[in-house]
């Protein structure tokens, strides 16, 4: 990297401002009339001064100018320097450190040297990229030496390198921004990539050359991206920056993601998944390959894992890779980062919702660790508050997450990761009134769900052309749930492991193939009311209640391979197999599935092809097989999904991205039905996406969808409970200056569906009256729901400090979103029940590294 440095002395300045300290030793008889004649100091030897170490991690973009007070003595030497305002991050140590090594003419004041005192300063330009690359065969990753590498960089100049014999070459003193790489090779195809450079940052690229193929005789070209293509057709991952600072999400990575187009607003309060028209069991969420039960705490206000550990996070709507399975909706999976290798870094944040902290850095031998906690303190502050009032009725929601990883590199591709992590979320509502609708329902609601898992992984790379990724976890799940007398209770310990190896079987071919096990033990105890259809009253005399106290084992293994094969130019097919056991159904499912992805265009601006094909089967829940609850004979629920679309470049900063998707769901598991549901999912999606820069991201999804369930094959289709025809949802957040961040968020999505409930029939034991639900169920909509949010926050770059404290603000201008209806004693009368008209969310964090 290479520093430009700017030291220069305000000459003018120091003539007025010059403080001499010598005294003259003779006075010699002056005119009144003369004054003493000054002259400042000039500078002599400058050895330089070094960009700081800590400040490289930030990658600023703008310079930093560090004001200095210098005493210079007689003899032209430095003997203090001060910095009038401190800059942190170490641009003060490196001025003051190099100012004490600068040797200048001394002052003199009627050609006689005196001491003086001097302002000085020294301006730190950010220090320019680094690129480094690497240039290997497609087909063996053997190295490509002469090979010619032009670069085009952000000012639009050219700059060509010739690799060298192991295949490496580099390019320095790049400014940042956005690159465009091309390479060329006799024999081989020439090859295009495009990547950003951040300042003070080393980028690396690796560049891999097919050769012409043997009936080609004209010049072509591959576009590539920087990282490895995906298998599937819908994969879409955010950048750091989108996940830490978008608006209505308080800073949490997690929250982000449902900011994307396939993922419709979730019911209210409840933080769960909805994923193209499925229900929210049918995504799953793992953590670096182990599932999870939850992704977010109870409201939805937080997510179980701090952003500051999180590297990304994959989504899947669709067409998902053989590698999952037991799933006929969507995919989420979180990769962790491995914790600092260097330096320790430590974290604290306390906000409206909260606090927590995190702690992070080497221990020795190659060994480093992560700790980071999560609690809420709603409950510590209301629960005395309300009980000492005496309330009628108390709500009291809390929840905590945990973490712990020690990590250990082998080699360069070589480590192990040991982690353990959990949640624990509760709920309990004392309500010392009785029901109006129902008396039995007065007392306590309560709801506590937690989980942790116990997990290792182990990638290496064996060879070059062969990878090993191998997980093992252990865990455990409680859920319990009551109202008034009925009651839900259950048990999990869950033991899972995966294995995948991936290898190049051949030029333009990769093998991917994998293990996937898992063996659960289930307690359960329950006490519910018999179910009903649309049309029947529930909870009255008559109606036993269904009670049941048990346990399982389920033992499901699976398998599955996958190819990675580039056919063509610009070409890349992925067929995949899995099979799936079920010690429940005592079944096997064959899901195969193919994803298609062609590149149109030859280099920029790039368009992209996509298609998918994939069966995909979900296995009956427990409690669906269970020899007393359940249905003998269930077979797993299955979706046929269908996926076209297109990725098209528009700038080098901003791309789109379309999707149509059908889903064709059969087998479904019905109460009382067996597997007679059906149904359908069908939409399209838009993402027009700025990627992040050194100043502004954002983007615009919508999602156009419908979703339909029949419980018997006679009866019509109906909207199925979670379909949501539009959402729309519009982010952006823009670096002001300074540290200074403003963001917005804007959704625009279709109400909820509910089911309308009238008179029923009466009941005598209790003395209240029973509503009917209408039929169809779920055949009225909510109106419109509609929410800006917007955010705001300020950082202070200390020495070894930042501090951030942040405001983000949900629902800004009082949208009154309906979220459900109440109704009187005997359903005669209804009203609107709203959702929180306003709720500003504002903290300070503290990060010491």
């Amino acid at each position: 990297m290479k520093l430009r440095r700017v030291a220069r002395l305000f000459a003018a300045s120091a003539l007025a401002a010059c403080s001499l300290m010598a005294p003259v030793a003779h006075a010699q008889p002056m005119d009144s009339e003369r004054a003493p004649v000054i002259e400042p100091p000039r500078l002599k030897v400058d050895s330089g001064v070094a960009y700081p170490d800590a400040a490289l991690q930030l990658h600023l973009s703008q310079p930093v100018t560090v004001s200095l007070v210098l005493e210079v003595s007689e003899t032209g030497l430095v003997t203090q320097a001060t910095a009038r305002e401190r800059q942190g991050h170490g641009f003060d140590e490196a001025a003051i450190a190099a100012a004490r090594h600068l040797l200048f003419e001394p002052a003199k004041r009627d050609g006689r040297p005196v001491a003086s005192r001097i302002s000085f300063r020294y301006v730190f330009n950010p220090p320019s990229p680094r690129l480094v690359g690497r240039v290997a065969h497609l087909s063996d990753d053997s190295p490509v030496a002469a090979a010619t590498v032009t670069v085009r960089d952000s000012a639009g100049a050219t700059h060509r390198f010739t690799s060298a014999a192991n295949g490496s070459w580099s390019a320095p003193d790049l400014p940042p921004g956005a690159i465009h790489v091309r390479v060329e090779s006799p024999g081989n195809l020439p090859l295009v990539a495009d990547d950003s450079l951040a300042p003070g940052q080393e980028t690396r690229l690796v560049l891999r050359l097919a050769p012409v193929p043997a009936v080609s005789g004209s010049e072509v070209e591959i576009t590539v991206k920087g990282e490895r293509p995906p298998r599937e057709v819908a994969k879409r991952t955010l950048s750091h920056d989108e996940l830490a600072h978008s608006a209505g999400t308080q800073g949490d990575a997690l929250l982000s993601m449902q900011n994307l187009p396939g993922i419709a607003r979730p019911p209210p309060f409840t933080g769960r998944l909805v994923v193209r028209g499925s229900a929210p069991d049918d995504t799953g969420v793992f953590v670096e390959g182990t599932d999870v039960p939850l992704i977010y705490h109870f409201g939805g206000l937080s997510s179980v894992l701090p952003t500051e550990l999180v590297q990304k996070i994959d989504f899947y709507p669709g067409n998902f890779s053989a590698r999952y399975g037991r799933l006929m909706g969507g995919v989420v999976d979180v990769t962790l980062r491995p914790p600092r290798v260097t330096g320790y870094h430590l974290l604290s944040e306390v906000s409206v919702l909260g606090f927590r902290l995190l702690a992070e850095g080497p221990i020795s031998h190659g060994f480093s660790f992560a700790l980071s906690a999560q609690r809420s303190w709603v409950d510590l502050i209301a629960k005395p508050l309300l009980e000492s009032s005496g309330a009628e009725q108390t709500t009291l929601p809390r929840w905590a997450d945990y973490q712990a990883e020690i990590h250990k590199d082998f080699t360069e591709k070589s480590a192990l990761s040991v982690r353990f992590f959990g949640s624990d979320d509760a709920f309990e509502t004392i309500n010392r009134l009785p029901g109006a609708t129902d008396p039995t329902l007065g007392g306590a609601f309560g709801y506590h769900t937690n989980f942790w898992r116990s997990q290792a992984r182990f990638d290496s790379e064996l060879a070059n052309k062969t990878e090993l990724h191998l997980t093992v976890a252990y865990g455990k799940d409680d859920i319990t749930a009551s109202v008034g007398t009925n009651l839900f209770n259950a048990s999990l310990h869950p033991l899972t492991s995966r294995a995948e190896l991936s290898s190049w079987l051949m030029r333009g071919v990769r093998a991917n193939v994998g293990l996937d096990v898992a063996y659960t033990y289930y307690d359960y105890a329950l006490q519910l009311p018999a179910p009903t259809r649309p049309g029947m009253p529930s909870g009255g005399p008559g109606q036993i209640p269904i009670r049941s106290v048990g346990s399982l084992r389920r033992f499901q293994p699976a398998a599955y391979t996958e190819f990675e094969i580039t056919p063509w130019r610009g070409g890349r097919v992925v067929p995949g197999l899995r099979a799936d056991y079920d010690s429940s159904s005592e079944r096997w499912d064959l899901s195969p599935r193919v994803n298609l992805r062609q590149d149109v265009t030859n280099g920029f601006p790039r368009l992209t092809l996509k298609a998918a094909w994939g069966l995909f089967s979900q296995p009956a829940t427990p409690l669906d097989t269970d020899s007393h609850l359940g249905q003998p004979g269930l077979v797993s629920n299955r979706a046929i999904h269908y996926d076209v679309g297109l990725e098209q470049e528009l700038t080098r900063q901003i791309d789109l991205g379309f999707d149509v998707f059908y889903k064709d769901l059969t087998h479904l598991v019905v109460a009382n039905g067996g597997n007679a549901g059906m149904g359908a999912a069908y939409g399209a999606e838009w993402l027009l996406r700025y990627k992040a820069d050194a100043h502004f991201f954002g983007w615009a999804a919508y999602t156009l969808s419908r979703s339909e369930r029949r419980d018997v094959p006679s009866e019509p289709n109906t909207r199925f409970q979670y379909d949501q025809t539009h959402v729309l949802t519009l982010v952006g957040n823009y670096k002001l200056g300074r540290h200074w961040q403003l963001g917005a968020r804007f959704r625009f999505t279709s109400g909820d569906l509910y089911t309308p409930v009238g008179i029923g029939a009466y009941n005598a034991t209790v003395g209240a009256q029973l509503g009917v639900a209408d039929f169809p169920a779920y055949g009225a909509r909510l109106p419109a729901f509609h929410q800006l949010d917007l955010r705001l926050e300020k950082a202070w770059l200390g020495k070894h400090t930042t501090s951030t404290f942040f405001v983000d603000v949900q629902n800004t201008y009082l949208a009154k979103n309906q979220v459900g209806v109440a109704y009187n004693y005997n359903y005669t009368q209804s009203a609107a029940l709203n959702g929180i008209p306003f709720l500003p969310i504002f903290g300070y964090r503290l990060e010491i590294q």
